[in-house]
């Protein structure tokens, strides 16, 4: 794996908000700690979120931008970025690779955290069409077109993004987990970033200690002690 010490820059690529939220936001505030610079690209608004029609879909937008940059500011996030996209239609296509490549490139991260792109069978949410969009389009974007200088001669040519290579992809929500971050230390800043998204979690009962017993599990599945909690991921060389 990339050494921690190696580690200046993370780029976390994400659907909707709350993604990051749910997936890595203990991982994020461990980094951020250690004064990594960590950004947020959002391919959607989350427009198509929420469970009542109180809103339309842009004020639905509105609001999850603003949840959205609620939740980054607990776990140290302040650069949040997103490409706007319609909730619930995404697909990997060549102008979204381009777009991740854009940003990749503007941040040049050693490290990309993002949604992992097959169906997980075994627990079905972090399943979503637009995650799994998400999560190819950006590999694809990692490898091969923000390291290769001839994917999308426009970056370089009319915008000056040279080429840069990504070391290391993080995936979330995958069936195979082969890396477990120790989030005992933020645990609760997480819980509090999860809790900035009111329109998406505000009707779940109990949901601060769903959340602690499922990350409790993860913990225990890691092999760490009691009274931990842990975060997931699938670890990709991309060097």
């Amino acid at each position: 794996m990339l050494p921690e010490s190696e580690i200046t820059r993370v780029l976390v690529v994400t659907a909707h908000p709350d993604d990051a939220d749910f997936g890595a936001a203990g991982s994020v505030a461990l980094f951020a700690d250690k004064g990594v610079e960590v950004t947020y690209l959002l391919v959607t608004d989350g427009d198509a979120g929420g469970n009542d029609r109180s809103l339309d879909h842009s004020g639905m937008a509105e609001l999850r931008r603003a949840e959205q940059a609620a939740a980054a500011k607990c776990v140290g996030v302040t650069d949040l970025r997103s490409l706007g996209r319609a909730d619930g239609t995404v697909v990997p296509s060549l102008d979204l690779r381009r777009d991740i490549a854009r940003v990749i490139r503007q941040v040049r991260p050693e490290l990309v955290i993002t949604h992992h792109p097959e169906r997980n069978y075994e627990f079905i949410a972090p399943s979503h069409p637009d995650h799994r969009a998400v999560g190819g389009a950006t590999l694809d974007a990692v490898y091969p077109d923000a390291r290769n200088p001839y994917a999308f001669p426009e970056l370089v040519e009319e915008e000056g993004l040279e080429a840069w290579t990504v070391r290391e992809v993080w995936l979330m929500g995958g069936p195979t987990r082969n890396h477990w971050v120790d989030i005992t230390p933020v645990v609760d800043r997480k819980l509090a970033a999860l809790q900035s998204h009111a329109s998406q979690v505000g009707h779940i009962e109990g949901f601060a200690e769903i959340v602690r017993d499922r990350f409790a599990a993860w913990a225990r599945q890691a092999g760490f002690p009691d009274g931990h909690y842990a975060e997931g991921f699938q670890v990709v060389n991309t060097t």
